[in-house]
């Protein structure tokens, strides 16, 4: 495991050592918890902005109905 420094403000590492203290676990634990939330919530957004995107191209939409019109073809067959 690779050790990582870095600054905080005062007010958000009093919270950080608040929410440690209550839950009896080491601080790093908690960022690193925190940091794998946030990453999947920003991929997670990135998928949305993509599938959002691809909604709006033409190309795209005609695409994905011909290929669901031919998947439904081979559903009645």
């Amino acid at each position: 495991m690779a050790t990582f420094t870095s600054s905080l403000p005062d007010s958000l590492l009093g919270k950080l050592h608040d929410m440690a203290t209550k839950l009896h676990v080491p601080k790093n634990k908690i960022i690193e918890k925190a940091l794998e939330i946030y990453l999947d919530q920003m991929t997670r957004a990135e998928y949305i902005k993509s599938y959002k995107q691809a909604g709006e191209d033409l190309d795209i939409v005609t695409m994905a109905e011909e290929g669901m019109e031919d998947y439904l073809n081979q559903l009645n067959r």
